[in-house]
């Protein structure tokens, strides 16, 4: 079928067969034009392809990755009539089906594979090869660097004389200093910050009224919870805010530079525009410039400069420089010398944008805003009903400090006062125990913000991948074997060359073969000896060796250099033509070798191509599948080239949807459709720090959690933006000290432990936090309603000790045992509230039946003492007893507390029940009523219980959105729906798709 599609097309779904046996879908529905150079048919429609059999066989990988290579192989598409679905591929007598979540101009953004086997065979004696395959060379994308035009103009310094020391004052004044500016953080004000938050605030009131009634043990319980608070913080964190000076490291200190005719050394901060510098091998490149093309002598050159930027950009390999080309400061000078002119310095450089992103990403931790909500809701309800409990009192007391100090105590014993201090124990050991397994915490909060975290976004060289350049799998010719192509090149090798190419290469020899290992001397190969050595340069783009074999007495050569020039010595070769585009379309670098025949110095055979990758690290394949299954999708954000990042998903099972730059600064795209392709897209590359800023940006305006991994400076900004930044083993230090959490050991496996060791204290603090709320609701509506109706009131001290007693006990929820969750956690601040007010209102209802019983039943007076003792014990302990169902949303015994956890809560309460029963603080109730409380507290604690699950069980978020349906409420619930149905159509449709395939076969 080669039929344009513009001529007769079917106007229904059809299933039908080509001439050369693939199956093929139509659909008669419109999608977005495709600009397909090589694409016979330039169309608007739906469309299936067929090629020749004849046609060459790219990998799958190069037709989804190249949009303008679209009908290389064998493509037919069915098509949703609402939006395209589905992308079916041949290749190598397979099908290859891909889920396609949308379809846009020139892209794919998101594929699904499912490799199913066709019966259907093509033999190899049809294929033929029309014309020789052409070598096809990867383009490097440069990170584009506009220079104003005001600025272009000072840029034409004579580089034999440079600028004059008058016109570089001038323009030092102009542009300041090549430094970045100093911002360091008060270590007092850091101190005083933890005094801040609703709740902190409430607690100081209340420290201040204890203060002015003179209630001096109170003052002194709430001024010691404050300070503990503060302390712990402030101690476990040590943040020491030093990612600017961490940035001002990695910089040069001294620069070659031509002033008044003179080449002299300078202090890089005296570096301005339009300075002509030298750059050599070793040297840090001390301001961003542009090559002259002019060698450090004078001479014209025509050759490169090899630059190590992957600190800067995340690119795994070096990257070849020629004139005219931007190199910028901070990256290395792996190979060759030149001049060059200094274009921009300080904070306008490559490394300075980054710092200014790390100064401006100041914003309230997730954790502050939640305790704030929380804190926010019981201040309410505080300052209500003990508001007009304190105007009644007054119209029937009129006493201001005695009515004000009653109030005090009824404020301090409701309010959550041990709040803040039993979350930051619970966090603080969290870190310890992440210490243990090598991960730093740096910011305490970060902690329970890692276990609501459901994106991760990680940087690629050095995080995924091990940064190092490393022998990947040869392709070899006939007759040659892997450990032949490994001899050859070591011994084409140049010994002692400090570039990452031969170092790859000597390592991979050294470790493979046998006659390299246990040698005497390790610049010598036994049995062989190099007689020359013709070093690599620009100019042959190869290095050749002559070689004596010891043992037969025969002398060869080995050449080892660029694929188009080793494979033009052996007088072109077809199949290695296909090979090196094999591996420059999945984004390896291939290096071709050769040795000459046997008896003839001249002529060459070719052995093979080398190729080599960045590879993944071991652990970082696992470590992406168990993000997964804890409900944490992982997204490559990376500033390496796009066909590398694809490579290297491939190999660690990620999505293979990894979309250029270009697509989160698309003018002609609105916020939300940027936004809709970071969500969809398994990944981004060939970005800037800017890009990976934003990235994270879009995410969190989605109202996601994002985490992010890195180990350079250009994710430093997108460290420090995330609500958790993770700088990995080995990281610069500008990543390190913008990060909240650092791994001190190797690999990312550590990542999970810090995910579920997270969750387990999020369950922990979640679980106090509903247990302490559900107490202050109880315990201000029952003293309201008690205090309005009966007018009485429980003696100060018995409220002091409900207090501190209960929040004593709770500190040990900090190693209870926890139900770790599989999907990210959330705090559903919703939930949480309505959930307390159903339980404090159960509780009051338990309370005032104690009181009513107490009082008409047994007939104990509101005078007697022993009434106050009852509902302390009551109080006390029925309340508390909640807290070992609130740990978790199912039934209690589903996951049991620890010996540990139950000791502490019994502990107090027994405690309790013996100064009730013998009158220590108040009137003794004996035995009978002492015991009696707590079995009831018990049993009521199983009532409680089962309302907790029957009200998870029905809770929704379309309840919460339909009982309170705010603007965002609404939104979101639409959002959902049209989500939920698209999904279905998705689904329903890759059924349909999957059946027609299978019945092909």
């Amino acid at each position: 079928m080669h039929t344009c599609p513009k001529e007769g097309r079917p106007t229904s779904t059809q299933r039908m067969v080509s001439n050369d046996g693939i199956v093929l879908l139509e659909h008669g529905s419109h999608v977005p034009k495709r600009q397909c150079n090589e694409c016979p048919f330039r169309s608007r429609h739906a469309l299936s392809l067929s090629l020749s059999p004849h046609a060459p066989k790219n990998s799958i990988d190069s037709v989804t990755r190249c949009r303008n290579q679209l009908v290389q192989n064998h493509l037919d598409y069915l098509v949703d009539v609402q939006s395209p679905q589905f992308l079916i591929l041949r290749r190598n007598h397979k099908l290859k089906m891909f889920m396609v979540k949308q379809f846009e101009t020139e892209e794919i953004i998101e594929e699904n594979v499912e490799v199913i086997s066709e019966k259907h065979q093509i033999s190899e004696k049809h294929e033929t090869v029309e014309k020789p395959t052409e070598l096809i060379e990867h383009e490097h994308v440069e990170v584009a660097d506009d220079i104003p035009p005001e600025l272009e103009a000072l840029l034409h310094t004579d580089p034999s004389h440079g600028l004059t020391t008058e016109e570089a004052k001038k323009r030092l004044e102009q542009f300041g200093r090549n430094e970045l500016a100093e911002v360091k953080t008060n270590p007092i004000l850091k101190f005083l910050s933890y005094f801040t938050g609703a709740i902190a605030y409430l607690i100081e009131l209340a420290g201040v009224f204890a203060g002015v009634v003179q209630h001096w043990l109170d003052f002194s319980v709430i001024i010691a919870l404050l300070l503990v608070n503060a302390l712990i913080g402030f101690i476990e964190e040590a943040r020491a805010e030093s990612a600017l000076d961490a940035l001002k490291q990695t910089l040069a200190l001294k620069a070659k530079v031509w002033r008044d005719g003179h080449f002299v050394d300078l202090d890089v901060a005296e570096l301005v525009p339009g300075d002509v510098i030298g750059l050599r091998l070793g040297d840090i490149i001390p301001a961003d410039a542009r090559l002259l093309g002019i060698s450090v002598t004078g001479g014209e050159t025509e050759g490169t400069l090899s630059i190590d930027q992957s600190a800067l950009t995340g690119e795994s390999l070096p990257v070849e420089k020629k004139k005219g080309s931007t190199v910028y400061s901070s990256s290395i000078v792996k190979q060759g010398q030149m001049l060059a002119v200094v274009t921009k310095t300080g904070s306008n450089t490559f490394i300075g944008r980054a710092a200014n992103l790390i100064s401006i990403t100041v914003e309230q931790g997730h954790f502050q805003k939640i305790v704030n909500a929380i804190g926010n809701f019981l201040i309410l309800i505080t300052v209500v009903l003990v508001g007009i409990i304190f105007i009644y009192q007054m119209a029937k007391h009129g006493t201001f400090l005695d009515v004000l100090g009653h109030v005090l105590v009824l404020t301090i014993a409701a309010i959550p006062v041990g709040l803040p201090t039993v979350l930051s124990v619970t966090m603080a050991v969290g870190a310890k125990q992440l210490a243990a397994k090598k991960v730093i915490v740096k910011r305490l909060t970060a902690v329970e913000e890692m276990a609501s975290v459901s994106v991760l976004c990680s940087d690629k060289t050095g995080t995924l991948t091990l940064n190092e350049l490393t022998f990947d799998e040869p392709y070899l010719c006939n007759g040659f074997t892997k450990e032949d192509i490994l001899l050859n090149s070591y011994l084409s090798a140049e010994p002692g060359a400090n570039d990452p190419i031969e170092s790859a290469i000597r390592t991979a020899a050294e470790e493979n073969l046998d006659i390299l290992k246990n040698r005497p001397n390790k610049y010598e190969v036994p049995g062989y000896k190099v007689t020359a050595f013709v070093p690599f340069n620009p100019t042959t783009k190869m290095t050749n060796a002559t070689v004596a074999n010891l043992e037969t007495k025969e002398v060869f050569k080995v050449a080892k250099g660029a694929p188009q020039v080793i494979i033009k010595l052996v007088g072109g070769h077809e199949m290695a033509v296909r090979a090196v585009n094999s591996l420059a379309a999945r984004g390896l670098r291939a290096l071709g070798l050769a040795r000459t025949v046997p008896g003839d110095l001249e002529t060459y055979e070719l052995i093979g191509m080398i190729s080599l990758l960045d590879p993944p690290r071991p652990d970082s394949a696992e470590t992406i599948r168990r993000c997964n299954s804890y409900g944490v999708d992982v997204k490559m954000v990376t500033g390496d080239q796009l066909i590398i990042a694809k490579e290297v998903a491939r190999r660690l099972g990620m999505g293979r949807v990894i979309l250029d730059a270009n697509h989160l600064v698309d003018p002609e795209k609105s916020e939300e459709e940027v936004t809709q392709h970071c969500e969809r897209a398994d990944g981004f590359a060939q970005v800037i720090p800017e890009h990976k800023y934003r990235v994270v940006e879009l995410l969190q305006k989605r109202g996601l959690l994002v985490g992010m991994t890195g180990d350079g400076v250009n994710d430093a900004p997108a460290l420090k933006k995330a609500n958790v930044g993770i700088a990995v083993h080995g990281c610069t230090d500008a990543a390190r000290s913008a990060a909240d959490i650092v791994l001190l050991a190797p690999g990312l496996s550590t990542i999970v432990d810090g995910i579920t060791t997270s969750r387990a204290i999020f369950q922990r603090m979640r679980s106090y936090a509903l247990y302490r709320i559900t107490s202050t609701v109880h315990f201000l509506i029952f003293f309201f309603c008690i205090t309005l109706i009966e007018d009485w009131q429980m003696d100060a001290i018995l409220l002091i000790l409900i207090a501190l007693l209960n929040d004593a006990a709770t500190l040990v929820i900090a190693v209870d045992n926890a139900k770790i969750s599989h999907r990210p956690d959330k705090w559903r601040l919703g939930q949480l509230i309505t959930l307390s007010l159903v339980l404090g209102c159960l509780l009051t209802a338990a309370s005032f039946a104690h009181f009513y019983i107490a009082k008409d039943v047994f007939g104990i007076s509101k005078t007697d003492s022993r009434l106050e003792t009852i509902m302390y014990l009551h109080i006390s302990s029925c309340p508390h007893f909640v807290i070992f169902s609130t740990r978790l949303s199912g039934y209690f015994w589903e996951n049991l507390p620890s010996p540990t956890f139950f000791a502490a809560v019994m502990g107090t309460q027994v405690f309790a029940m013996f100064i009730c029963i013998y009158g220590v603080l108040s009137g003794a109730i004996g035995w009978a009523w002492g015991v009696s409380i707590i079995c009831i507290s018990l049993a009521y604690f199983f009532v409680l219980d089962f309302v907790k699950v029957n009200l998870f069980k029905y809770w929704s978020f379309e309840m919460t959105a339909r009982a309170w349906p705010s603007p965002s409420r609404r939104r979101k619930l639409k959002n959902r729906q049209v989500e939920a149905v698209y999904k279905h159509r998705v689904n329903a449709n890759f059924a349909k798709v999957r059946k027609v395939v299978l019945m092909s076969k």
